[in-house]
């Protein structure tokens, strides 16, 4: 099992910046890819941003040029650090991990959330 928590979330001014962080308890980290995902009140949830094994990434084109995931399997870390943001990045902000068990098939593990708000 892997336990993932998220913290950095925050009240940030338009333009500003804040980094997210998701440690993961266990042991397979490396072997997961990670993604961020967030959901707006009455929106469904969407994913923000990926970042495989060997370290590609891939963001929605709405944070293209503005947020950048990473990753340090020494650390079980991930983050996502949020450039430029707009009032619409409001949301809560979760941190997922995927295993491939083989067969197609992907075991999902998710954090609990953290508040993303971009308010002045």
């Amino acid at each position: 099992q892997v336990q993932l928590v998220e913290s950095g979330g925050g009240l940030v001014q338009p333009g500003g910046s804040l980094r997210l962080s998701c440690a993961a308890a266990g042991s397979i980290f490396s072997i997961l890819h990670m993604a961020w995902y967030r959901q707006a009140p009455g929106n469904q949830r969407e994913l923000v941003a990926t970042i495989t094994v060997g370290s590609s990434t891939d963001y929605t084109d709405s944070v293209k040029g503005r947020f950048t995931i990473s990753r340090d399997n020494a650390k079980n870390t991930v983050y996502l650090q949020m450039n430029s943001l707009k009032p619409e990045d409001t949301a809560v902000y979760y941190c997922n991990g995927r295993r491939n068990v083989g067969l197609g098939r992907y075991v999902d593990y998710w954090g609990q959330g953290t508040q993303v708000t971009v308010s002045s």
